[in-house]
């Protein structure tokens, strides 16, 4: 996640309207994106960076704590129902200026309907281990597990992949397998809250988050990718190349092709986590004219009298 202010990254106010939020992203995931700056690392970068603050700014829930705590609310091990009870105890009493607070003296307080709390454990969730003392427990405590998100690609969903992950101060590598899809789970055994007094860490279960394609639509497994066509290769028909995540090939185009003709691809989908086949990738026919000048007129004004009736005949809304 980015340390920098989230707004800035976005080039917007704090004040600013969630459609202000999500024009500000489009604009610059479009700019951005590595599909259209292939190679450049820095875009690439960038394209991450605006995604992430995107991700928070465009989740009230998200926002709202990262308007709180700030970057804190943003760690792996950020506990919201602790952050409730740090509240309340504020509320009732904290000392100016909150942190930093003597832990010894108050080994836990009562905080209401969330129980009692040992401070020196919430203050080691909610902000990554600053705060006072807590006294000692007695025997092992198993660390806390953590979430966190991970954005991918489509491509690294359909292939699989393996990608570092930054998270509080650590790098991870993280094993993408094929067929993830958009809200799944991937943990990482011990990658969480430390153990104390000799108990185990916890895991991280990192939430999958789907990057939008900008050519590449998705439908569950399946997949639909817009395929130009000159008007000779849909009339006459032809063997076209056309991309795949996985490499390019070839694919008959039917003579006769019309705009909006679905040609399918078995088995180019996403795959299945377990093991039930993949989807299909379908390329739709979209007919491209070449740059116009005299010489189209005159090519295509005879093809008026092949027209049997009105094309449009029958149209209506």
């Amino acid at each position: 996640m980015p340390e920098r202010n989230l707004y800035d990254i976005l080039g917007v106010a704090r004040t600013a309207a969630p459609d202000e939020i999500k024009k500000a992203y489009r604009r610059l995931a479009k700019k951005y994106h590595p599909d259209v700056n292939p190679g450049n690392k820095a875009a690439e970068e960038k394209f991450k960076e605006v995604t992430a603050a995107s991700e928070v700014l465009s989740d009230p829930k998200k926002r709202s704590l990262y308007d709180e705590f700030g970057p804190d609310s943003l760690r792996s091990g950020f506990d919201e129902k602790k952050a409730d009870a740090y509240r309340q105890w504020k509320r009732q009493g904290a000392p100016a200026g909150g942190m930093p607070f003597d832990f010894g003296d108050y080994e836990s307080v009562n905080v209401g309907d969330y129980g009692s709390f040992d401070f020196g454990d919430l203050f080691g969730q909610i902000f990554g281990g600053r705060g006072g003392r807590a006294r000692a427990r007695r025997g092992p405590v198993a660390g806390a597990h953590a979430e966190a998100e991970i954005t991918i690609d489509l491509k690294d969903a359909v292939t699989g992949a393996e990608r570092d992950v930054r998270l509080d101060g650590r790098t991870l590598r993280v094993k993408i397998p094929p067929g993830v899809t958009d809200g799944a789970q991937i943990r990482l055994a011990g990658q969480g809250g430390e153990g104390s007094h000799g108990g185990p860490a916890g895991d991280l279960y990192l939430r999958v988050r789907l990057r939008d394609h900008p050519l590449v639509r998705r439908d569950g497994k399946d997949l639909t990718i817009d395929l130009p066509v000159t008007v000779p290769e849909a009339a006459l028909g032809a063997e076209v190349t056309m991309p795949t995540f996985e490499g390019p090939v070839k694919l008959r185009v039917p003579a006769g092709a019309q705009s909006g003709t679905r040609l399918r691809l078995r088995g180019k989908g996403l795959p299945d986590l377990r093991g039930a086949g993949r989807g299909d990738l379908y390329a739709v026919v979209r007919i491209v004219l070449p740059e116009s000048d005299g010489r189209l007129a005159e090519a295509v004004r005879p093809l008026a009298g092949l027209y049997k009736g009105d094309p449009r005949a029958g149209l209506s809304l």
